[in-house]
């Protein structure tokens, strides 16, 4: 599994959540590794429903802990937290010559306090409103995730529509159905 971006789930509690996310890493052609444990079934159909079936596609590795995870993932790790003090457009993604690893914490309670006070300069935050505690974690993944990818250039994501066919607007007739 070698990608330019990752995406990691540090115990995630919310089966929806992480198929919104998984399909998200599809979509932006991250790679997803999960850290264990997980609040749901990953293995039960109803979670491959939530990931509307992306789990078909998607590259990704369960993790006993982030202990697990750390040993066989080198590269630069970014969090994701709400006591983070600059935003992921601060970030200069594009300069970091390693994989770039983007870690969320669990719906509950976040990224353990241990794990993010040795990587204090590696925290970022969305930015929003004082009385907002946090955004729902697939929504803020696929915020970072997509502000990681515009950076990198957006390398090997399509520009244009690729199922329908490019110019599908312009050819589009309503009267014909």
């Amino acid at each position: 599994m070698e990608h330019a971006l990752n995406v990691v789930l540090f115990e995630p509690e919310i089966p929806q959540n992480t198929g919104n996310i998984m399909r998200t890493c599809v979509a932006a052609n991250c790679a997803l590794h999960i850290i264990k444990p997980l609040g749901f079934d990953i293995d039960n159909p109803k979670f491959k429903r939530a990931t509307t079936n992306h789990i078909t596609w998607a590259d990704y590795v369960l993790y006993e802990n982030f202990e697990d995870f750390e040993s066989k993932n080198e590269g630069e790790y970014f969090f994701m937290t709400r006591y983070g003090k600059r935003p992921p457009s601060d970030i200069d993604f594009a300069s970091v010559k390693a994989p770039i690893y983007l870690i969320f914490g669990k719906e509950s309670t976040g990224v353990p306090y241990d794990i993010l006070k040795k990587h204090l300069d590696r925290c970022f935050r969305i930015p929003m409103a004082g009385e907002c505690r946090s955004l729902n974690l697939s929504n803020a993944a696929a915020i970072a995730i997509y502000e990681c990818q515009r950076q990198l250039g957006y390398k090997g994501l399509s520009m244009t529509e690729v199922q329908k066919g490019e110019d599908f607007l312009e050819s589009y007739d309503a009267t014909i159905r």
